[in-house]
């Protein structure tokens, strides 16, 4: 198995578009010494996460420009792709396995709208 660390990151060549993004996030957090800084701590990166979400779902429902949502879900794609940097795994083949899952499961209607679960009542 590949070391998928901050440096693995950083110091080899993007061979495609994920890993130029990853590795532009690499940076990010080398640049920051998140490693050294309690910043890979998942607990902390967590509540990172759910303030983001709390600012995109503000942006949404108080009508903001889309500019700012987009701006609010890119935050929450830096976050979840510096998890798997934390993490060290390999996010774009976990998003390949479940995608696949996913694509095979069933809908069902709810009061909110349509879930495509493998959950029944």
């Amino acid at each position: 198995m590949e070391d998928l660390s901050v440096d693995y990151w950083v110091n080899n060549e993007a061979n495609n578009e994920w890993e130029e993004m990853m590795k532009k996030v690499a940076r990010f957090h080398d640049k920051f010494n998140f490693a050294e800084n309690n910043g890979h701590d998942m607990g902390y990166r967590i509540a990172l996460t759910v303030e983001e979400l709390g600012e995109l779902a503000a942006a949404i429902t108080k009508g903001k420009p889309i500019a700012d949502c987009v701006e609010e879900m890119a935050d929450i794609l830096i976050l979840l792709m510096g998890h798997s940097l934390a993490m060290k795994v390999d996010l774009k083949s976990a998003f390949e396995m479940k995608i696949s899952k996913i694509m095979n499961r069933p809908t069902r209607k709810g009061r909110l709208g349509v879930r495509v679960t493998e959950y029944s009542d």
